[in-house]
């Protein structure tokens, strides 16, 4: 007979979380093991408890989820995450997915889909969804039509850098990132920034941001 899945539980509404627990403590195979209401909570449970999965709520007091996402899977990345959110925007979406969640469901989601998505990241696979999977693959191919579109005199290795420029990274952290050598980031920045026509790194930083480059979570 094989182990339960050990459940964490983390949102800030008391019925939701309550009625979350109740349903699959219901499971034979789940174990819950703990419910957290905010994201300081989740973390500090998270790293004594070490669950197998947990759902995670993204709007709660304090830390929220995508940045206690963070945390967690920074201290311990064995652990699987589902975002269980009632927001279904695309922001939120793949602020998850960078985070490191594995799993992304909404909260009208039925007891079957919500149990198959728990086994699954258990498994260590991921779960988003059919609705999420069919926005990914249009937001992937909106993305990449529209970093074409964004400074087409650049190839995608200089894309790619001034991007990180845009976020804030020095040289050396650049070439750390993309396992590159310094001379060859030096290199790349120089064309950029001859491509671009600006005189330094701020100039850089200011034409990729009006373009929606360096975004961060």
């Amino acid at each position: 007979m094989s182990e339960p899945i050990r459940l964490m539980i983390a949102d800030d509404h008391t019925l939701f979380r309550e009625g979350v627990v109740a349903l699959l403590e219901s499971i034979p195979d789940i174990e819950v093991v703990g419910a957290a209401q905010d994201g300081e909570q989740v973390i500090q449970m998270a790293e004594s408890l070490q669950p197998d999965v947990i759902l995670m709520d993204i709007q709660m007091p304090g830390i929220n989820g995508i940045a206690a996402t963070r945390k967690i899977i920074q201290a311990s990345p064995h652990i699987g995450i589902i975002i269980v959110t009632m927001f279904e925007d695309d922001d939120s979406v793949f602020a998850a997915m960078r985070a490191g969640a594995r799993g992304y469901i909404l909260k009208g989601a039925d007891q079957r889909d919500m149990l198959r998505a728990v086994e699954a990241v258990a498994r260590g696979e991921a779960l988003f969804g059919p609705s999420i999977a069919d926005r990914l693959m249009a937001y992937m191919t909106s993305a990449s039509k529209s970093e074409e579109e964004v400074f087409p005199e650049l190839t995608n290795r200089e894309r790619e850098i001034l991007e990180l420029i845009a976020q804030g990274l020095s040289n050396p952290e650049i070439a750390e990132a993309l396992g590159i050598s310094l001379k060859t980031v030096r290199n790349h920045v120089s064309n950029i920034f001859n491509k671009l026509q600006v005189a330094d790194r701020v100039q850089a930083v200011l034409r990729a941001r009006e373009a929606g480059l360096g975004k961060l979570d």
